[in-house]
């Protein structure tokens, strides 16, 4: 059995990127078993369920970790988002910020990008990046309002899949 103490800091991000591949690879084939089963509407549906606790868990779980408290706004909530396990694995940026708005832009979506090299069409997250997006930022700082600018099913522009926009 391995001790953590005994790796170096790359073997450690290596496995923690390995963790982010493994949990999002694990989502991915939960959601593909339920849409075989009950069609994608009943997948969809559940995966919304799925991501109004889980958005919540790991939301109190960075907070608590990284000493963001409850309540602090835009910029707790910029820095939360720095540590979300899929942030490893995707391209984000924030642009147009001002002291009450940011625009969260996931530039390169591992999940979206994979579809596209397989010539499918963007997977439809809308609904589901709502609850999540929405949950996370409320977890965050309860007065932060989330708006999506575009997600899929929606037309976006090739520099990114998705954009948020929060405010308070």
């Amino acid at each position: 059995m391995s001790n953590l103490d005994d790796l170096s800091r790359e073997q450690l991000i290596g496995m923690l990127d390995d963790f982010a591949k493994n949990w999002l690879a694990h989502d991915g084939l939960w959601f593909l078993a339920v849409e075989k089963k009950f069609g994608i509407e009943t997948a969809m549906e559940l995966d919304r369920q799925a991501w109004e606790k889980f958005t919540v868990i790991e939301a109190e779980r960075i907070m608590k970790r990284h000493n963001i408290p409850k309540g602090s706004g835009l910029e707790g909530l910029k820095k939360a988002l720095g540590y979300r396990l899929y942030s490893r694995l995707n391209k984000q940026e924030i642009i147009e910020e001002t002291p009450n708005r940011f625009v969260f832009l996931m530039n390169d979506c591992r999940v979206q990008s994979a579809r596209k090299s397989k010539g499918l069409a963007d997977f439809p997250c809308k609904s589901i990046g709502i609850v999540e997006y929405g949950n996370f930022a409320k977890t965050i700082d309860p007065h932060i309002r989330t708006t999506c600018i575009s997600c899929p099913p929606d037309d976006h522009p090739d520099e990114y899949y998705c954009a948020w926009a929060f405010e308070i």
